[in-house]
């Protein structure tokens, strides 16, 4: 997953219901790219470099996952879908214009996409609504804030406008102290905690399975391993939780793990033989009572085979032989539990057809059926 990064994106339009196509450009970058944090006043500037009608600008921050070019990518199919059509010959009137600006300090050249914005620097059109909402922010080639950018370019022509953007409609978890996203192996629950960490201000917590040295020696010999693999899961587990749910974190609004420690009886019933089940059951349920509960529990769903497509793809060679009916059982167990707490709130989301990774019409997705009543 790739770290997120602010850019910087202008925005044009000089068709139309100019305005209209700008806020709804937002609205589809919102669902594309990234997270829109900003949105400039907009100002009104002559076309420029041919005749046509005067433009309406803009400039927007955004926190996005993607790389630059996926970003290009993502910005000329909206330009598409909003109806700009790209004619040989120069400039014309287009409904909408995006423009990649800035990717932090990133400098990248290429055939298709140069950054930062090669022209940047000497439009007025874009240095005035960009300096609204990134005056501080240096060019990364001419190491020069955007606010003195603005001030040595020529203002002939620009206009503050009366018309006005909004940012889009967020997402909000408050209300929430702690969250569990539990699922299979290979269901996308730590991607999925860590996304929602990072676009949330929460605290996360990760599963420490890596670092557990029973784990390889019980995929090669699940009878001779499970039990020491689960008493050791159980114990981590149990201190993990009840040290990072114990200190509380000013500067985060809730926490968000990747696990819930009742999986422990989930994979422990599936593993173990019924005799060291029931000892488990026993020193499971003296430390289960005392850890604090999630107050929403988020069960992520794939079927059998998108999970084998998964524990594929990411190539951990331990888990290479794990067998679809081994899977298929897991699946059961859980659903089996969240039958049997009806006192648990969660939301059981069948994300088979998803990725929400790679694809962030699917993640924001995922968070409207987590927030659905």
């Amino acid at each position: 997953m790739n770290p997120l990064k602010t850019v910087y994106i202008a925005l044009g339009s000089n068709e139309g219901a100019r305005i209209n196509f700008l806020q709804q450009a937002i609205q589809k970058i919102q669902q594309k790219t990234g997270e829109v944090l900003a949105v400039s006043k907009v100002y009104e500037t002559p076309a420029m470099g041919f005749e046509g009608n005067p433009f309406l600008n803009a400039c927007i921050a955004v926190s996005s996952r993607f790389k630059p070019h996926k970003i290009l990518t993502q910005l000329l199919e909206i330009e598409k879908i909003m109806g700009r059509q790209r004619k040989p010959g120069g400039y014309h009137n287009r409904p909408i214009d995006l423009d990649l600006l800035l990717v932090e300090e990133e400098i990248l050249t290429s055939e298709q996409l140069t950054v930062p914005h090669p022209a940047m620097h000497l439009r007025n059109f874009v240095l005035a609504p960009l300096a609204d909402i990134a005056a501080e922010v240096k060019h990364p080639l001419r190491n020069v804030r955007v606010k003195t950018l603005f001030e040595a370019v020529d203002k002939n022509g620009l206009q503050l406008s009366s018309d006005k953007l909004q940012l889009p409609k967020k997402f909000s978890f408050s209300g929430f102290n702690y969250i569990a996203v539990e699922g299979n192996i290979g269901a996308g629950k730590t991607s999925f905690a860590t996304m929602v960490s990072q676009d949330f201000n929460a605290k996360l917590i990760l599963e420490r399975f890596k670092d557990n040295p029973f784990l390889p020696k019980f995929y090669e010999d699940q009878s001779r391993y499970a039990f020491p693999l689960e008493m050791s899961f159980l114990a981590d587990r149990y201190q993990q939780l009840s040290d990072d749910l114990a200190q509380y974190d000013l500067f985060k609004d809730f926490v968000i793990s990747d696990y819930d420690v009742f999986k422990s009886l989930i994979f422990a019933k599936i593993t173990l033989h019924e005799d060291e089940y029931l000892l488990y059951q026993k020193l499971f349920h003296l430390m289960y009572k005392e850890l604090v509960k999630p107050d929403l529990y988020v069960y992520l769903y794939q079927n059998t085979d998108r999970l084998l497509q998964n524990i594929k793809k990411r190539g951990r060679e331990y888990e290479q032989n794990i067998e679809a009916d081994y899977l298929a059982n897991i699946n059961r167990s859980y659903l089996s539990f969240i039958k049997s707490q009806p006192g648990l709130n969660v939301k059981i989301i069948d994300i088979s057809e998803l990725d929400f990774v790679k694809r962030r019409e699917d993640y924001l997705m995922l968070l409207e059926e987590i927030f659905k009543v």
